[in-house]
C-alpha cells in the first residue's frame, strides 16, 4: 500500500505485510530478511525506532524499513509510529493467527 506523511519530514512510502508459513517466529523471519538484504549487498543502517531494523540498496537508492509485526503494532499503540490502517489490520489478524510476520516500508533513499 502506498502511503504519504505530510508531516514536517514529508515522503511516500510502500508498505508491506510479509507473512511466511513456513518460519517458527517473527523474530527468525527478521535476521533471514537482513541477512539476505546483506548478501544482495544492502548495508544495515539504524531504524526510526528501536524495534526497527533498517536497509539502504547499493547507492543508496532505496531505503528499507522493517520490524516484527509484535514490534510495529507495539510502537503504533503507543503513538511512536503511523501505519495505514489496513496494514494494522493486516498485521494484527497474522498475530493473532500466529504466522511468521513482518512490516516492511520501502521509501526513496538518499542516493
Amino acid at each position: 500500500m502506498r502511503a504519504c506523511d505530510q508531516g514536517s519530514n514529508a515522503y511516500c512510502a510502500i508498505d508491506l505485510v510479509v507473512r511466511n508459513g513456513n518460519y517458527q517466529s517473527s523474530d527468525i523471519l527478521l535476521r533471514d530478511e537482513g541477512a539476505l538484504l546483506r548478501k544482495d549487498g544492502w548495508t544495515q543502517a539504524h531504524g526510526d525506532t528501536g524495534a526497527q531494523s533498517s536497509a539502504n540498496s547499493p547507492g543508496h537508492k532505496l531505503r528499507l524499513t522493517f520490524s516484527t509485526a509484535a514490534g510495529d503494532l507495539q510502537e503504533v499503540d503507543l503513538g511512536l509510529i503511523n501505519r495505514p490502517w489496513p496494514i494494522v489490520y493486516a498485521l494484527s489478524s497474522s498475530m493473532f493467527a500466529r504466522a511468521a510476520t513482518m512490516s516492511m516500508m520501502l521509501e526513496v533513499g538518499t542516493g
